[in-house]
């Protein structure tokens, strides 16, 4: 992409209806594992420990996250970003909106411009509102808005350009609401594979996760066989992330692109793996803010990647 590109205008519905909508020249990627230039976080100003799903129901009542000491690691994460020389984006913090800080949930990046989700608990409805304010702000386009039914952005899963792997667990994103997404995505010819995982997991991208060109993170314990075999047949290198660091969203990182990748510190045997194959890995300390219920990938969304 050209830096020198005019962005395109601002619009509330880009998406040709039927497919052909062409990509946009200033913003967006064709994949998740190109060069990472512009990410977009939240920021955990008013960051607030609630059930938003089993797994942080569970911390809730046995361990509270220290919000204090969550907000701290988010600093850090930031940090670790401006020191791969990514432009970081804050999308403004509201009271309002206590789990803003995840925003790949509210809306996902596209090559396209944004989708804007439909949040499942009506209680973080309004950080769909806050996205589209602030993308205006960017002059980042919106490709269209979930409709059918619920869709939340960590279930949307570029394996890799014009292959799309979309999550269904029913609480979080419907089958309404996936199967709205992956249309759009098929009508602009992308392969597009469903995977409908039990809501206990909450969204697809805690157990499967890009790295670089045909290399993906997989806990196999809790993904289906399928899928696997299907990431296989593409050529795909499976890093096996083990159940218990998957529980603790270790395989829930952000590729940077370049062989470089933002980890959790829980997830050991993935940073092994990872630094074994010379990939310069960031690890950062997320274990206070993931108890809220999600993990890096969670919280950063690609607003640009280059070639």
């Amino acid at each position: 992409m050209n830096m020198q590109t005019k962005p395109e205008p601002f619009s509330l519905q880009r998406r040709k209806a039927g497919g052909g909508t062409q990509p946009l020249t200033h913003w967006g990627f064709a994949n998740e594992t190109d060069r990472l230039t512009d990410v977009l976080l939240g920021d955990p100003a008013y960051l607030r420990h609630m059930a938003t799903s089993s797994l942080s129901r569970k911390h809730l009542r046995e361990n509270p996250s220290n919000i204090q000491e969550a907000q701290a690691q988010h600093k850090e994460l930031k940090a670790a970003y401006e020191n791969f020389g990514v432009r970081v984006h804050t999308v403004p913090p509201q009271a309002e909106l206590p789990m803003q800080v995840y925003t790949r949930d509210s809306s996902v990046m596209t090559p396209y411009g944004a989708v804007i989700t439909a949040m499942s608990q009506p209680w973080r409805r309004g950080e769909n509102y806050a996205a589209i304010r602030h993308y205006e702000s960017l002059g980042i386009p919106i490709y269209d808005m979930v409709t059918a039914g619920t869709f939340e952005g960590g279930d949307f899963n570029v394996i890799e350009e014009g292959v799309l792997l979309i999550g269904c667990g029913g609480a979080r994103s419907n089958e309404e609401g996936s199967r709205q997404v992956a249309g759009w995505f098929e009508d602009e010819g992308w392969e597009v594979r469903l995977a409908f995982i039990d809501e206990y997991y909450v969204h697809i991208d805690l157990m499967v996760v890009p790295i670089a060109p045909k290399l993906t993170a997989v806990c196999l314990a809790c993904t289906e066989p399928a899928i696997v075999d299907w990431l296989k047949a593409k050529g795909h290198e499976i890093i096996d992330v083990p159940f218990q660091d998957t529980m603790a969203l270790g395989c829930n990182f952000m590729s940077l692109g370049g062989d470089r990748v933002i980890a959790p510190k829980s997830s050991q045997t993935l940073i092994g793996q990872l630094k074994a194959r010379g990939f310069e890995v960031a690890v950062v300390d997320t274990a206070e803010i993931s108890k809220t219920g999600g993990g890096i990938h969670c919280m950063a969304q690609a607003l640009k990647r280059e070639g």
